[in-house]
């Protein structure tokens, strides 16, 4: 008879292959430990909650709402008002609203943010518009604009400025719409 270690019908077992089979298991190196992922957690905790705290900088008005007219306003005329369109090469359209601006108060004006309520005839509510109000430096070769903190405008001073709007709602009346100074930034 035939040896049954010799025979094709059972695996050949290596004396290497007993001592392999019962040896510890080689650490994993592909896991991270427990504390990494404790720290990459806090992180995220403390970025959420950051946000969250931004988020509530205090309880402002949103920018499309109709705000209070700043203070300072009443020293602040705007006057010779007057609307022009302009088309570009690439087909969009640019509306604008020029006019003069005064200082007739005590204090030297660094900023102003006006809003603009372009009416309807729907009765619906207007679209607002909130921007900065921009000083018109140069004339030539084109209409050249800056801001007031660029050349702030000193008690008497009176400047033109222009506000520009690439969109206008669609139910706008075309009528010259209202202008609000709603902050104005003084020194």
């Amino acid at each position: 008879m035939s040896d049954p270690t010799q025979s094709g019908d059972t695996p050949q077992q290596h004396p290497t292959d007993e001592v392999a089979l019962f040896a510890p298991a080689p650490p994993d190196r592909g896991s991270s430990p427990v504390a990494v992922w404790v720290v990459a957690g806090l992180v995220v905790l403390a970025i959420v909650a950051g946000l969250i705290v931004a988020g509530r900088k205090g309880t402002t008005a949103p920018l499309n709402s109709i705000q209070p007219l700043a203070p300072y306003s009443a020293t602040l005329p705007l006057s010779k008002l007057a609307m022009s369109e302009s088309t570009s090469l690439s087909g969009g359209k640019s509306t604008f609203i020029d006019g003069h601006v005064q200082n007739t108060g005590s204090q030297t004006v660094t900023g102003v943010t006006v809003q603009v309520l372009f009416r309807n005839d729907v009765e619906m509510p207007p679209q607002v518009e909130t921007l900065p109000l921009t000083l018109i430096r140069t004339r030539e070769p084109y209409i050249d604009t800056q801001p007031i903190s660029a050349t702030p405008l000193k008690p008497g001073d009176e400047r033109e400025f222009r506000l520009i709007f690439e969109t206008l709602p669609t139910n706008w009346n075309m009528q010259m719409p209202e202008i609000h100074v709603i902050h104005v930034e003084t020194r």
